[in-house]
């Protein structure tokens, strides 16, 4: 961590976290892929319940990232043993924060659905989709945060083992209990469920057979209620990336309902497809964030600020050439997954308008990330809620109502050009005035 060349060391930690993070995109792929072979209705439905996936997802990278934070900055200063309470008092959070998300949602699985934006024909679709989701959100917390541990201490290698069988297993049995057994879109939720079951036991097992740095253990549980509160406050960046992005659904699927089910499905699609394409940059920054903890616990400021620098160079140059094939490749993308040509052409224009903004993607991400890494919690939770919050939410009720359809479809494109210009902004204040004061030892925070 402190030794080995910086763009080595961050492209070696890297690419398992992208694998990792694609794979955990790849659940959501697979599913709305088989899916929408049924129908338009439940290719909308996937979409619905994507906001339900993105509150779980949203509570177990909380606890996740916030934990893992934590510690890699202690394994930086040679604390241990108060790394492994961290971690311990975070899994034992995880599994009763995952419990009464599940217990809520299925005891108001009905309005929940409704509320979640739900067409008439979408309805029965969602209903027995969410309620696996739902079923699993306890597995899926703890997952969630045994993934950051190891990825945090530089074993993301185990990470991807872990999450990997499960997106395999995922992809196998989706065909299997939706066409096979006839089980429907019921199926795909049942096949979520039992591949994420396999992956959180895998990672368990990394702990349970000494296998972490980090000691997981009912003895190490803290009784101090400022262990949960560090948690929770370094985790919330990750809450608010991910919360916003369940309200930024839910608020996209009502504006998309009133031009029918085909707008839904459209923009779920094209929703999927670029939460899947950033995955890769996300996982990148998770990469870097090990090496920007650890190093700026040590006081190696020099390589926290190459880290930065390095990640944003080399990921708009990819993302650049991912928003030109995109482009050229729109509607054959949209196609693959609904050959319905009202979803085709809503999801073409939408998805073009996105790449536009996509090259930008790197800066968002890692301005974000940087900021969780070194402690800078309010910053990095404001940036966490611009992009799908502040102003996403706003602009998708503002653009439709002003430009229609069209509008609608450039809400996101919009939205992540001004969350570049405030992320770029506080990235270049904080490098430019408080980062030198930190090199100096002077008002670390």
């Amino acid at each position: 961590m402190l030794e080995t060349p910086v763009p080595r060391l961050i492209l070696t930690l890297a690419v398992p976290t992208i694998v990792s993070m694609m794979i955990t995109s790849i659940y959501n792929m697979a599913d709305t892929y088989f899916v929408s072979q049924i129908n338009t209705s439940a290719s909308g439905a996937v979409g619905i319940v994507f906001s339900v996936m993105a509150i779980i997802q949203a509570v177990g990278f909380t606890i996740g990232m916030g934990v893992g934070s934590v510690s890699s900055r202690l394994l930086g200063q040679n604390h241990g043993q108060q790394a492994a309470e961290y971690a311990s008092s975070a899994v034992v959070t995880a599994i009763a924060c995952g419990s009464a998300l599940a217990a809520l949602g299925l005891a108001f699985l009905d309005k929940l659905v409704w509320l979640l934006g739900a067409t008439p024909t979408i309805y029965p679709y969602a209903l027995d989709y969410a309620t696996y989701i739902l079923m699993g959100a306890p597995v899926m917390c703890v997952a969630f945060s045994l993934n950051n541990l190891l990825r945090w201490q530089g074993k993301a290698n185990r990470s991807v083992i872990g999450l990997g069988t499960g997106g395999i297993l995922n992809m196998v049995l989706d065909p299997i209990f939706i066409f096979g057994l006839d089980l429907g879109i019921g199926g795909a939720g049942l096949a979520t469920l039992l591949s994420q079951c396999v992956s959180m036991c895998i990672l368990a097992s990394f702990f349970l057979l000494g296998q972490s740095d980090i000691k997981v253990s009912p003895r190490c549980i803290s009784r101090s209620p400022r262990t949960y509160l560090t948690i929770f406050a370094s985790g919330m960046p990750s809450f608010f990336r991910q919360g916003m992005s369940s309200l930024s659904t839910v608020s996209l699927n009502f504006n998309a309902g009133v031009y029918g089910d085909a707008a839904v499905a459209a923009m779920a699609i094209v929703t999927k497809v670029f939460n899947f394409l950033l995955s890769a940059i996300i996982g990148f920054g998770q990469g870097m964030q090990p090496v920007v903890g650890y190093n700026y616990g040590a006081g190696r400021y020099d390589r926290v600020k190459q880290a930065a620098l390095f990640s944003i160079r080399f990921c708009t140059v990819i993302l650049t050439v991912m928003a030109a094939l995109g482009a050229v490749f729109a509607p054959q993308i949209v196609a693959f997954f609904r050959d319905d040509p009202q979803v085709i052409d809503i999801g073409t224009r939408a998805f073009r308008y996105q790449c536009i903004t996509l090259p930008l993607g790197a800066v968002l991400v890692f301005a974000n990330m940087l900021f969780q890494s070194v402690g800078k919690y309010w910053r990095a939770s404001l940036l966490a809620v611009s992009r799908q919050g502040l102003f996403f939410i706003p602009l998708v009720f503002l653009l439709p109502a002003k430009f229609g359809l069209t509008g609608l479809e450039l809400t996101q494109a919009t939205s992540d050009l001004i969350a570049f210009v405030v992320s770029a902004s506080m990235l270049l204040y904080y490098f430019l005035r408080e980062f030198r004061r930190e090199e100096q030892g002077i008002g670390r925070t």
